[in-house]
């Protein structure tokens, strides 16, 4: 009997939809990015999963808003991940 997938070596895929505890190698799905804001260009660091209202610190312009789960970024906001 043969497997239809290779659980060993498992494709990026794959390991993308399996649940954070249920990877071979457990990683969590949050991470930091840097935040652009589109009036002062200023930039802001920022938790993927921010449960409050980020602004900006010079022109009090909202960056993000707090959902069930992922921060959702404003209209006109740029980001990148920050390296681990």
């Amino acid at each position: 009997m043969t497997l239809s997938i290779d659980i060993l070596n498992p494709t990026p895929l794959h390991e993308a939809k399996t649940h954070k505890l249920k990877r071979l190698v457990q990683s969590p799905n949050s991470f930091y990015m840097d935040v652009k804001c589109a009036g002062c260009q200023t930039i802001t660091p920022l938790f993927s999963h921010a449960d409050t209202v980020v602004t900006c610190f010079k022109c009090k312009m909202v960056l993000s808003q707090p959902t069930g789960g992922l921060a959702r970024l404003s209209e006109g906001v740029s980001f990148r991940k920050k390296a681990q």
